[in-house]
């Protein structure tokens, strides 16, 4: 009898059991309803992965996605399109050589030193004119000196920026990335800039790198080596920079992240140039990272909603293409004149 209950328990048990899994497995992931939004985003985004869309339309579809449909997974944008970004500079670091890269590094390292300290000092003079609050005005400038959004990303917590410090900033350079990925080719021609020189000023003059790559990718394949070298090596002035803003901002607590991602890309582009094996699958991994770079700008273009573009304020955005306007036209006419 005893072991008849005991069994009947343990059928009971398991009948439960069975039941909790039955509703766990009747809501799975797969079988939800897809909304149209959803649908339309997703199939978009698909689309900017073929070679069919260019990083420049990629960036213009997601600014028409984010005014008509809105991004339905706007709370995951931020952290998809960094890590796309970062996987794509590392892909772009296989089908590049070490030997040209160098010289590009070291022509470029003046002219980066130079740009990002006189924007820094710019960008903290028209913050005070035009009485912008100090962490974002600091932000812009750094963003704006630097490398837009990383920067950003990278001094807001050093200096205990508020949430609305980093919007701000990131929407003015989001901005003014978007049409520097437009503008930037055809004043390159108008000016008959070389290659060389193009990927010189895209390096120093447009902020974030997505947009950097996107528009010296554009122009030609010895300009996106360029831009993307001298970008990168812009790049470590983040550390630099946030190490400043941590003393200016006397936040000592803070930690100041490395760009691990840099070192990959290095290691990327030293492969290619002495692994002679990595030369037969070295176009599969930039074909790869150039889908993943038009994908990057399609998520930053289609999180720049009605809600950022009036978050933003005139007054920031106003200090961000002052400096950023400035900085090129100085850029450029350096270029011209010693390059």
């Amino acid at each position: 009898m005893i072991a008849d209950e005991t069994f009947a328990s343990s059928i009971n048990q398991a009948i439960l059991i069975m039941k909790e899994n039955a509703t766990i497995i009747k809501h799975p992931f797969l079988d939800r309803q897809i909304s149209t939004r959803e649908l339309i985003f997703l199939l978009t985004a698909l689309l900017c992965t073929t070679p069919y869309i260019s990083p420049p339309f990629a960036l213009l579809t997601g600014l028409a996605i984010a005014q008509f449909t809105g991004h339905p997974y706007l709370h995951l944008n931020h952290k998809a399109s960094r890590l796309l970004l970062q996987v794509a500079i590392v892909g772009i670091g296989f089908g590049m050589n070490a030997g040209t890269a160098l010289k590009a590094g070291q022509a470029g390292i003046l002219l980066t030193a130079l740009s990002i300290g006189g924007t820094a000092v710019a960008g903290w003079i028209l913050g005070r004119m035009l009485g912008i609050e100090k962490k974002t005005s600091h932000l812009i400038s750094i963003g704006t000196a630097i490398c837009g959004g990383s920067a950003i990303a990278a001094v807001a917590p050093v200096i205990k920026a508020a949430e609305d410090h980093i919007s701000v900033s990131l929407g003015v350079v989001f901005i003014l990335n978007a049409i520097a990925l437009f503008i930037f080719p055809t004043i390159g021609h108008a000016f008959h800039l070389s290659e060389q020189q193009f990927g010189w000023w895209c390096a120093i003059a447009i902020h974030d790198t997505s947009s950097v790559v996107g528009a010296a990718g554009k122009y030609g394949q010895q300009a996106l080596e360029v831009a993307t070298t001298v970008k990168l090596v812009r790049a470590l002035w983040i550390m630099p920079a946030a190490f400043v803003s941590m003393l200016l901002f006397r936040n000592r607590e803070s930690k100041v992240r490395i760009p691990w991602f840099i070192g990959l890309f290095i290691l990327g582009m030293l492969a290619n140039t002495y692994i002679p094996v990595i030369h037969n699958i070295s176009h599969y991994i930039t074909g790869i990272a150039r889908a993943c770079l038009t994908l990057t700008l399609f998520f930053i273009g289609s999180g720049l909603s009605g809600k950022v573009l009036r978050t933003t304020g005139v007054k920031p955005l106003l200090q961000g293409a002052l400096l950023w306007i400035g900085a090129a036209a100085i850029a450029l006419w350096g270029i011209i004149t010693f390059a």
